[in-house]
């Protein structure tokens, strides 16, 4: 990975973007016509299982840095590969973070714009591609188009997020950033009513305050309807915000818990108040155990967790776990082995509008039987003025309404008389009946003209028919739900 640093200059940088795009082109056009585009890329946060392809990859091993960083104007140049992970540690060297910091160390900036993305300040900055300021795509056509919120590509501006590759990669973006402070003071407020926590979520994001205190970040977890947390953070350099009973809330050697170690964070909600975090180690919080996930491989259990590196206890090494375990199926060998039903993956991330959110968590307590579930407050940017609004018509939130994003990841048996996918569904039918939309990085199951209507087919087929023309990119439809 390279990272174009401050003090290097620009034209350098410009000349190393220059020839990494040049690469990516090349790769592109040798591709044969008719053939699957994919990205050549280590990682994935996708959880969908797509057809295996023969044609090479698109070479983007050289679009991995940030360009620059412009401290005054708040913004950041960035190419599309580059990982949050990377992104922050530049940033945070000036004192700034992007606006929405999705929660996986090896989520891309490009990623988390065409594929969505989501984190705690999303109450009050919505979602990564809000905070866009103008994307250098490769279209379909080949065709490398600066396209920004007006102008002759505003178009395929408003449609990018959440076509996941199909209308084009970004190669280079340039984003708002926000400033932050050294550390995060953390209030975890316990619920055992959801709808006063939903309640509390209304106010919260209606104030940006709780019990006379600023909220800069907000998030949750429900462990069991009767039992619920609200983790409300607030930017400070001063370790004493997070005093809990007259003593620090942090942890061995200083003031700031550290969860990289045999500590877990989810398990800490219960049992702290208060907390407090590096800005740092708060941004990547949920990645060392992948929120809870990590305890499907042992790693929360303290011997495994004495042996496993620390270097490997993050999201991308779980993922290539569960990505061996798709191509091998051991582990459903072994349940076979053992006499157990087979499973079904249920990995989703879904926004309810806030006033149908404790009636969603209710259902999905009583008919999914998860735990625990991520709640994460979300609401599109306020516009900057009259007639200023963006509509975003592949994920066509509603402005001006709340949503909470409601994630779940793991696997259910499936029952006598079922098929895999029927949990699935219904999770889909009681999204639709609430109001909400669901994320497509995981399985879908939606017919063409259901998914249409969700996710904005028109206006879709017409940007893709003129970026696009011979459809040279698999279509969202085909990637979302035929899984191609």
């Amino acid at each position: 990975m390279r990272v174009e640093r401050a003090g290097e200059p620009h034209e350098q940088a410009g000349d190393r973007h220059g020839r990494a795009v040049d690469s990516l082109r090349r790769s592109y056009a040798a591709v044969p016509p008719g053939a699957p585009v994919r990205l050549a890329k280590r990682t994935s946060n996708l959880f969908r299982p797509r057809a295996a392809v023969t044609s090479p990859g698109l070479d983007v091993s050289g679009l991995t840095g940030v360009l620059g960083v412009d401290p005054v104007a708040r913004t950041a140049d960035v190419q599309g590969m580059c990982t949050y992970e990377d992104l922050v540690d530049v940033t945070l060297a000036y004192g700034l973070m992007p606006l929405v910091v999705p929660q996986l160390r090896t989520i891309t900036l490009g990623g988390a714009v065409t594929g969505l993305g989501i984190e705690s300040t999303s109450f009050r900055n919505g979602l990564p591609h809000e905070s866009v300021r103008e994307m250098d795509v490769l279209t379909g056509a080949g065709d490398l188009l600066t396209v920004r919120p007006d102008g002759p590509h505003a178009d395929l501006f408003a449609a990018f997020p959440n076509s996941l590759g199909s209308l084009g990669y970004a190669t280079r973006l340039t984003i708002e950033l926000q400033p932050v402070r050294r550390y995060v003071a953390v209030r975890n407020v316990r619920f055992t009513d959801l709808d006063a926590l939903v309640d509390a979520i209304g106010q919260v994001t209606a104030t940006r305050a709780w019990a006379g205190r600023p909220v800069d970040t907000m998030d949750g977890v429900m462990f069991h309807p009767d039992e619920s947390y609200l983790v409300l953070g607030t930017f400070t350099d001063d370790a004493t915000d997070a005093l809990d009973g007259g003593r620090p809330a942090g942890g061995r050697g200083g003031p700031a818990s550290d969860y990289t170690g045999p500590d877990i964070y989810y398990r800490s909600l219960p049992l702290r108040r208060r907390d407090l975090l590096t800005t740092h180690d708060y941004l990547w919080r949920w990645d060392t155990d992948w929120f809870w996930c990590s305890r499907a491989f042992g790693a929360q259990h303290p011997v495994v967790r004495r042996l496993w590196p620390a270097r490997w206890r993050r999201s991308d090494v779980y993922h290539r776990l569960v990505r061996l375990e798709h191509r091998y199926g051991v582990a459903a060998r072994v349940d076979r082995w053992r006499g157990q039903p087979p499973r079904e993956r249920v990995v989703q991330d879904v926004e309810i509008p806030l006033a149908g959110t404790a009636d969603f968590l209710r259902w999905f307590a009583r008919e999914v039987r998860m735990s625990p579930v991520w709640l994460c407050p979300l609401r599109l940017r306020e516009p900057a003025g009259p007639g200023s609004a963006r509509v975003w018509p592949l994920y066509p939130l509603r402005p001006g309404h709340t949503y909470v994003n409601v994630g779940f990841w793991g696997t259910v048996p499936i029952a006598d008389g079922a098929a895999d996918g029927d949990v699935n569904r219904a999770v889909e039918r009681a999204v639709a009946a609430a109001g909400g939309h669901k994320s497509l990085y995981s399985d879908a199951y939606y017919p063409r003209d259901e998914f249409d209507r969700l996710y904005g087919g028109d206006a879709y087929r017409a940007v893709r028919d003129r970026y696009d023309p011979e459809h040279r990119l698999t279509g969202l439809y085909e990637k979302a739900v035929a899984r191609r």
